[in-house]
């Protein structure tokens, strides 16, 4: 990496900071990221510039970069929206302060954040996306809803670590409050990767009881070795069999006969159409995973079996303080889920996230010094 940039010395966050700022761009679909260096950014009023310490490699992004999902903002374009930082420009009350940054960044002032749906504020801003992102040695962002990371916190986890927090821990938190997921309900998650493995989680410190389906016997196994109840593997099952095993396993763990709480968060064809069979009377399916396929459905049933569909984008800023404490009272475990990488890297870890390859969420961490 050395022979690719000029080292720049790292001076005091309260005082002068890198005079450069470095970035891998992308500048064409699926092409290898480029390295770009530039002035650091002029910050506006109310902006914080951050340090980054940390960048989720999310599947938000491989769909920009590999399936042609359109960016808001033009080519070339630095992705990234899972990012851990320290403030080191700014507002005195800010400077020095760990934070995340949350992955979508409202006005705070339409009425859709004033009637507490900030998560899809149409004016949001989202790194990554609407500006440059996370996979870069700084970035500005508005600090209003920044979220301070406590000491605590960081007694068990590193601050590139919990960059996690900013999406893949706070979507399933987020959409867990929006299911009205409470205790002694039936939680069945499907899809424990990445982010499924923290909606089961944070489904069983509701009080649920907790089902996990996939098709993959080494996420099943973690996923029981975290407080998931029960796991099936659903290879080569057809729905109908899948949801008699289910009616099944809530028979053996007394859980409600109905108003399943379902949550879709592998993010592929065949688990959307599991859910939706899955649906019976009183649930509410949620959506959470992304797909471009198409899925056919037959939207009756949900009148049939008076059940809710909802779907979740993001998490509102205000949530975030309570995701941190869970993981700060050591209740919601990260480490085990995390795999850190140098930046400088992230071709290679594009390539082998697209390919399935890790079994973990990938972080890259920046290595420009």
């Amino acid at each position: 990496m050395s022979d690719q940039i000029e080292k720049t010395a790292s001076l005091p966050v309260q005082g002068k900071v890198e005079e450069k700022m470095y970035q891998w761009q992308m500048v064409e679909p699926d092409k290898e990221f480029q390295l770009s260096e530039t002035a650091l950014p002029e910050l506006k009023d109310g902006e914080a510039l951050i340090k980054i310490s940390g960048c989720g490699v999310c599947h938000t992004d491989i769909s920009f970069w590999h399936y042609g999902v359109q960016t808001k903002h033009l080519l070339p374009l630095t992705l990234g929206h899972e990012i851990s930082g320290v403030v080191v420009r700014g507002a005195d009350e800010w400077l020095g302060k760990n934070v995340i940054i949350p992955a979508v960044l409202p006005c705070g002032e339409c009425e859709l954040c004033v009637n507490g749906r900030s998560n899809i504020c149409r004016n949001q801003l989202m790194p990554g996306n609407d500006f440059h992102g996370g996979f870069a040695s700084h970035i500005s962002v508005p600090a209003r809803f920044l979220c301070p990371v406590p000491d605590k916190v960081l007694e068990q986890y590193s601050l590139e670590q919990l960059a996690v927090i900013a999406d893949a821990i706070s979507t399933p938190y987020q959409v867990m409050k929006k299911s009205e997921l409470v205790s002694g309900d039936f939680a069945i998650v499907i899809g424990v990767g990445g982010v499924g493995i923290y909606g089961a989680q944070i489904a069983k410190i509701f009080g649920a009881k907790v089902l996990a389906l996939d098709i993959d016997d080494e996420k099943l196994e973690i996923a029981k070795q975290n407080g998931v109840d029960v796991t099936l593997n659903t290879k080569g099952m057809d729905a109908k069999t899948v949801k008699e095993k289910v009616k099944e396993i809530a028979k053996e763990l007394k859980a409600p006969k109905f108003g399943w709480k379902i949550f879709e968060i592998s993010g592929s064809k065949a688990g959307q159409e599991l859910a939706f069979n899955l649906i019976t009377f009183a649930s509410t399916l949620s959506i959470v995973g992304f797909t471009m396929d198409k899925v056919e459905v037959r939207l009756s049933n949900l009148m049939a079996f008076d059940a809710k569909l909802i779907g979740t984008w993001g998490c509102k800023p205000e949530l975030y303080p309570e995701v941190v404490d869970l993981v700060a009272d050591g209740k919601l475990k990260i480490g085990q889920f995390v795999q850190t990488f140098p930046m400088s890297k992230i071709n290679e870890v594009f390539r082998n996230t697209l390919e399935h390859k890790y079994t973990k969420r990938s972080v890259l961490v920046p290595d420009f010094y």
